[in-house]
């Protein structure tokens, strides 16, 4: 593909490389161009993180240290590293875009593209989008992680080049297995999920407080950065207050995602707003059979019964009633995972994806 695309230099920009799915996605975007365009570059502008060991030594990083909304000092460096590199188009990443704006004012030959991974999707009339108003016409396209942001662009922004790509998987790399989990070896439920208010953890405790007293062997694992905020504490406070400090375990942000769901048994996400999760990609790739919500693009991917259960939001006995089937037969695990593994291979491959979007540039981003 690479003879098709020499012309092609493309730098992903993203605020932090914490372990959140736009953060994987950036990264994983950046790895993936590494082998098949002439310049594939990162940008991350606020702050680094855990994603920093992921970056293939293929693809040029830059970290602009940004300290304010319009940092000129930041501006200048990011403009240096595009004109060095002959960089031909900027994949602005979530709040990112502004950014890019800023760039295109004094860099009008560049294009820029906005990947929007926008979290609550299922609330998108409550979304902010005066900033989005002022700087999405200097963009030459959307990407969004699910059909639902597509249409919103379409329809409230008027933005008729927009494209849904789903997310894909990618292999972790430079990462040494150091997360050991508490529980019993094949009894552990595994959530990989930021604590975030659209990924409705109270609905995972409801779930291990009803499981506690039918199957207390079975033990819940969080991973996902602690903001330390109100949603944080009532996560803390709700595991004492319904007894589960032996069933539920807290984690916080951590790298080897990869040697955690070897240790785990069953993937769940309980979330009441999503795109495409990484994490559901990433229990799929390892293999793990799941039980989720039905949000977001996860019924592209998740057939109910046939590679998991996929529960309707908010369905708290529901979603435990699937976790206990998935519980009782060790054959059903096997199944489902094997079948989530074969679809994500088949329809979400990096390759897959890569396809689409280097013909999408080629074909209506010029």
């Amino acid at each position: 593909m690479k003879d098709d695309n020499q012309k092609m230099r493309i730098i992903q920009i993203i605020d932090s490389l914490e372990a959140g799915g736009a953060e994987r996605m950036a990264v994983n975007y950046a790895n993936a161009l590494g082998t098949i365009i002439e310049f594939s570059g990162l940008v991350a502008t606020r702050k680094e993180g855990v994603l920093l060991h992921q970056i293939d030594p293929n693809v040029s990083y830059l970290f602009l240290d940004k300290k304010k909304l319009i940092d000129f000092s930041a501006l200048f460096k990011l403009h240096s590293f595009v004109l060095k590199n002959k960089v031909t188009h900027i994949h602005a990443h979530s709040t990112s875009f502004f950014l890019t704006f800023l760039l295109k004012l004094v860099h009008p030959s560049i294009q820029l593209i906005w990947h929007d991974h926008y979290g609550d999707s299922e609330f998108l009339n409550k979304r902010p989008i005066g900033a989005l108003k002022m700087t999405l016409p200097f963009f030459s396209g959307i990407i969004a992680v699910n059909q639902k942001l597509k249409i919103w662009a379409k329809q409230k922004m008027n933005f008729k080049n927009t494209v849904y790509l789903p997310n894909f998987p990618s292999e972790e790399k430079n990462c040494t297995a150091q997360t050991v989990l508490q529980g019993v070896t094949g009894k552990r439920i595994v959530c990989l999920a930021n604590l975030r208010v659209q990924k409705n953890h109270f609905l995972l405790l409801e779930v291990a407080r009803k499981l506690q007293l039918s199957h207390p062997e079975w033990t819940f694992h969080l991973i996902g950065k602690d903001f330390d905020d109100s949603y944080s504490k009532k996560i803390k406070d709700l595991i004492v207050a319904f007894a589960l400090e032996k069933n539920v375990f807290l984690y916080g942000t951590k790298e080897d995602i990869e040697n955690i769901l070897q240790q785990s048994t069953i993937g769940v996400l309980t979330s009441q707003s999503e795109g495409l999760p990484v994490a559901l990609l990433e229990y799929g790739w390892l293999k793990k059979p799941v039980v989720v919500t039905d949000v977001g693009e996860i019924s592209s991917l998740v057939a109910n019964g046939k590679n998991g259960f996929l529960i309707a939001a908010q369905q708290e006995h529901l979603f435990y009633e699937a976790l206990v089937e998935l519980i009782k037969s060790e054959v059903l695990q096997l199944e489902f995972g094997n079948a989530l593994y074969k679809m994500i291979n088949d329809t979400y491959s990096k390759t897959a994806v890569m396809e689409q979007y280097l013909n999408w540039l080629k074909n209506s981003c010029k």
